[in-house]
């Protein structure tokens, strides 16, 4: 069988994950390497969240199952997802993508609360942004001490969106 593998980019809003993650899917590109993006947020936006679910992490496992069994069909075995908590859920991410080998790479990306302040701020232009803050710190740390072993861990303060996807890509030796 032919492995798969995976690569996992978590860490708290603001740290640079969806832009790293679409780069980082653009230098694959360049290089000609076959892969599949999956923005994890998009999974499991549904309110309210079902009576049995209330994380959401069972509908975003049946939805990512879904969505990579149509990729796989395709032939492609490399899936990059992105999302906050994916790091700590690299187990059901696993289960999505059915039996097998998988190679999987964690990242986590971080910042310091300043960088998160400044970057956060640009984006939340609504009443949201001061709990979205309080959000982002707090799941920097749960993240921080639960992330496996294994995770790699990169810091995004005063780098550009490109030598982070560098480090990403040094990170899985795709």
């Amino acid at each position: 069988m032919i492995t798969r593998e995976l690569v996992l980019i978590g860490g708290g809003a603001g740290v640079g994950k969806s832009s790293v993650g679409w780069e980082f899917s653009h230098l694959l590109q360049s290089r000609g390497t076959a892969h599949c993006l999956v923005e994890g947020d998009f999974l499991d936006q549904i309110h309210p969240a079902p009576a049995d679910d209330p994380h959401r992490t069972g509908i975003t496992e049946r939805n990512l199952a879904a969505v990579w069994s149509n990729y796989a069909a395709l032939g492609r075995r490399r899936l990059v997802y992105t999302n906050t908590v994916s790091v700590v859920e690299e187990e059901m991410i696993r289960r999505a993508m059915g039996p097998g080998d998988i190679r999987s790479t964690c990242v986590l990306l971080t910042a310091d609360e300043a960088t998160i302040r400044e970057r956060l701020a640009r984006r939340e232009i609504g009443s949201q942004l001061a709990p979205h803050i309080e959000r982002s710190v707090t799941m920097a740390r749960l993240l921080a001490d639960e992330a496996p072993p294994h995770t790699v861990r990169i810091a995004t303060d005063g780098k550009s969106v490109g030598e982070i996807a560098q480090e990403v890509l040094l990170a899985t030796g795709w």
